[in-house]
């Protein structure tokens, strides 16, 4: 991949689509992660306004410091970005103490979940407030291999300017560029459970094996068993999750019916 010319393509047809839509720019949240510092940096390049969003809920204090920092070296860099930071742990847990009581599993993942409908709403409130655009930090595996995010909330975007990129590909332009060494070197998570688990942790595999398991269309019987592993993770997560990933079912009512 030529990273040079894939990130001008990029930041083109972002300053592009801007343009067609007459917006003023864009908002992205931060999470200290590659994909949305990759993101970022990616809509800073346009020349556009770019808000960046903080939204810590019981976050790590580690992915804290990356995404401040990361913000930090994106304003020492270009002049178009601003930060906005909204603390959400105090509406996370008014929202928590007022649900009922109920299976302790199940209300750990329904919560998860809800932290990240928590930050989409807010990242549509400064788009609306500004006229701009929420870009969406999905890599291509996330997006359509696994279905690893949220539906309506860090699936509830209006572009996907890197969805088209596995994640090695993104961790390449993050180095062409020169994102923070910090979020380079640190393991991909979603920042979604107030602790230090990473992506790998949740999937059973590395973004790596999932990019190979979502290309593999050879005889699974001459693959290792670890590789059997990952692709069993791969197709059951595919299969699982593709109600993310294919558009809402709709009712269609039939022209015979609508007559009588």
């Amino acid at each position: 991949m030529n990273e040079a010319k894939v990130i001008t393509h990029i930041s083109d047809w972002l300053s592009s689509y801007a343009k067609k839509s007459r917006t003023n720019g864009f908002v992205i949240g931060i999470s200290g992660g590659i994909d949305s510092a990759v993101t970022s940096t990616l809509g800073a390049r346009t020349g556009f306004p770019l808000i960046c969003v903080e939204m810590p809920i019981h976050q790590d204090e580690k992915q804290i410091t990356r995404a401040r920092n990361h913000i930090d070296w994106l304003m020492k860099n270009f002049s178009n970005v601003s930060v906005e930071t909204t603390e959400l742990t105090p509406i996370f847990d008014a929202f928590v103490n007022a649900l009922p009581a109920s299976d302790r599993t199940q209300r750990e993942m329904a919560l998860v979940n809800t932290r990240a409908r928590l930050r989409m709403t807010t990242l549509y409130y400064f788009a609306a407030l500004n006229n701009q655009l929420v870009l969406g930090t999905g890599n291509k595996v996330e997006d359509f291999g696994i279905g690893f995010y949220t539906k309506y909330g860090d699936g509830g975007v209006d572009l996907s300017p890197i969805a088209d990129l596995n994640k090695t590909e993104v961790f390449a332009l993050g180095k062409e560029l020169e994102v923070i060494e910090s979020i380079l070197t640190a393991a991909p998570t979603d920042g979604l459970w107030g602790d230090d688990r990473t992506d790998e942790d949740q999937i059973g595999a590395s973004y790596p094996e999932l990019e190979w398991a979502m290309d593999f269309n050879g005889d699974k019987s001459s693959i290792s068993d670890r590789e059997k592993e990952v692709l069993s993770i791969y197709r059951r997560l595919n299969k699982a999750n593709q109600h993310k990933m294919e558009a809402i079912p709709v009712c269609e009512i039939p022209e015979l019916l609508r007559k009588q």
